[in-house]
């Protein structure tokens, strides 16, 4: 299958993914017992379909017994460079960069699929599956297993060269190919910098994540209420999370090249002022419409309460009196109770007087008591 793999290799490059691997489909026995024990301990959180076909997850052949191989390809996208700004005076929020542009789930797709087509070209009938973020697949296993990168401590997958800014997209196949003899050599050394300087703490060592920390979950897949411990370390993070590819030094080169970018620094308090068909006409083909006007609204309300800025108050107390959701209200009285000033006070006096729903009474009484 050499031939083929070349060709194959080709189109890769052609279609723009700038790594391509090739992996014998087994059994992933080493995961086996680290899975079970991560879903029994509630680390899915709200992420219910982690739990759905663990099996499936553990050992692709069964989707379908007659895969053998996974073709495993790399998709870049731009590392973020944001305007050097001061967050605080100009209120805006941060944005991960992988979000930046349509989706890419649509993008990553329809280029993975021009590969998986160049496959069925040359090898008439065979069977291929396209995933991208997306199936009951452990992606990065099976990169890793192609040869890609090695797990980092802040548990993406590194490359030496493309760092970590870059989506997988895998092709489950039935045709094979030579698997690589031996994995990538892991590079991480003595370097701590991303568990160290993520914000909630999120990273421990043994290359273990708990999503229940991690700031890229909590505002994008977690439907609920933050909760407030965690609030104030969110910053001005309202959708994802770069801090753990910002500082690792495989990365440290790359957001120099990119160009300045605004949309990843939107103003807190127009996003705040959204409704719902504002929301639509923006996000409709983003990423960030996963998280939901209410998700992303509520993390906005946070990111103004952590920003300590006075001129905060006045969208906050908007969103308080006239917002549609009681979970974005809710949060717009937390970050109004971060502040001293009498006119957040007052906001959240006559709130209290009229608010009918328990929940948001609740973060109205709170904010009350523990306001500066």
């Amino acid at each position: 299958m050499r031939p083929l793999a070349k060709q194959l290799e080709s189109i890769a490059l052609e279609q723009g993914f700038i790594l391509i691997g090739f992996a014998a489909l087994r059994r992933l026995d080493e995961r086996a017992e680290f899975f079970s024990r991560w879903l029994a301990e509630g680390r899915a959180a709200e992420m219910g379909w982690l739990a759905k076909s663990p099996e499936k997850r553990l050992d692709p052949r069964l989707i379908d017994p007659r895969l053998r191989s996974a073709i495993m390809l790399a998709w870049p996208y731009a590392p973020p460079r944001i305007p050097e700004i001061d967050w605080c005076a100009e209120m805006r929020g941060r944005i991960a960069a992988y979000a930046l542009g349509p989706d890419y789930h649509e993008t990553v797709k329809a280029r993975a699929t021009a590969v998986a087509k160049e496959l069925a070209t040359a090898r008439p009938g065979s069977v291929t599956r396209v995933y991208v973020d997306t199936g009951p697949v452990f992606e990065r296993e099976w990169a890793a297993d192609a040869r890609l990168g090695w797990f980092g401590r802040n548990t993406n997958l590194l490359n030496r060269y493309h760092g970590s800014y870059f989506f997988l997209a895998e092709i489950l196949t039935d045709a094979e190919f030579d698997a690589p003899a031996e994995p990538y050599r892991e590079h991480c050394g003595t370097c701590r910098r991303c568990l160290d300087l993520c914000p909630t703490g999120a990273l421990a060592d043994g290359y273990m994540l708990e999503p229940r920390l991690c700031i890229s979950y909590l505002t994008i897949e977690h439907r609920g209420p933050i909760p407030r411990a965690m609030r104030p370390r969110l910053g001005a993070w309202i959708f994802g999370c770069d801090v753990c590819q910002e500082v690792c030094p495989w990365n440290a080169d790359d957001a120099a090249a990119t160009p300045v970018n605004e949309e990843l620094a939107p103003s807190l308090a127009a996003l705040l002022a959204l409704d719902d068909d504002g929301f639509r006409r923006r996000f409709a083909k983003s990423a960030i419409r996963r998280t939901k006007r209410r998700g992303l609204l509520r993390n906005a309300a946070i990111a103004l309460g952590n920003s300590g800025n006075p001129a905060a108050i006045a969208p906050l107390t908007r969103a308080l009196a006239s917002e549609p959701e009681p979970l974005v209200r809710a949060h717009a009285a937390w970050a109004l109770g971060r502040f001293a000033a009498s006119d957040a006070h007052a906001a959240l006096e006559r709130a209290r007087a009229r608010e009918p729903n328990p929940s948001v009474l609740a973060e109205i009484s709170l904010a009350l008591e523990r306001a500066p």
